[in-house]
């Protein structure tokens, strides 16, 4: 594994508006190009709303590139058929605009329910928008307000048949989720694996699971 910080794109700032990950758009193609030199076969970032620039990054280099978990939306939509409604947590729901939904191939007119974590106290310490001054995370907490938001999505609408994680602090959270709500859960963790088992092809001598 290789990271590189891209300085000056906090999460407070990139989840704020689209044209704030379009400023810091050079800054994004260094870093994946200092990446790609570093040997790198795949590249992915972690935060869910660069689906603003992921046109511009994956033309910079010469590896598979995927800047957000939302590009699962369509795959599931065939998954599930059209009808069948999609809940998409986000870090912010007020934040997450049009722009985004499709830079990532989503049509705002489909069958989705769009929830944010944006007033919930824990989980605003990950992205530095909590309360009060301490960063300490809470995991407890914070599981507790993930599984709190996703079950009121699922009273909301009973036709929720799965649940997409837009941001990648939420992937933890998951099997306490689909524990509690019974429904399939997707996220940057399924994006990194379809990344990972693309350019090391799995030999299946111990099996495939």
């Amino acid at each position: 594994m290789r990271y590189k910080v891209v300085h000056g794109a906090q999460a407070k700032e990139i989840v704020a508006a689209p044209d704030r990950a379009r400023a810091l758009l050079p800054a994004f193609i260094e870093a994946a190009k200092e990446l790609e030199s570093d040997g790198v076969r795949a590249i992915t970032t972690t935060c869910g709303f660069l689906t603003i620039v992921q046109d511009e990054i994956a033309e910079a280099v010469n590896v598979p590139m995927i800047t957000s978990s939302l590009f699962l939306i369509p795959m599931l939509r065939r998954m599930l058929g059209p009808k069948r409604r999609i809940g998409i947590v986000t870090a912010n729901a007020q934040s997450l605009s049009p722009a985004h939904l499709l830079a990532a191939g989503i049509d705002p007119g489909w069958n989705l329910l769009v929830r944010g974590m944006e007033s919930r106290p824990s989980f605003g310490s990950i992205l530095g928008t909590g309360n009060t001054n301490d960063d300490t995370l809470d995991v407890d907490e914070t599981r507790r307000e993930v599984v709190e938001v996703c079950r009121a999505m699922q009273a909301e609408a009973p036709d929720l048949s799965a649940f997409l994680f837009e941001c990648t602090n939420l992937q933890p959270y998951a099997a306490a989720v689909q524990q509690a709500t019974g429904l399939p859960i997707f996220g940057i963790y399924h994006v990194v694996n379809l990344l990972h088992s693309g350019v090391i092809a799995p030999g299946f001598a111990r099996g495939y699971l």
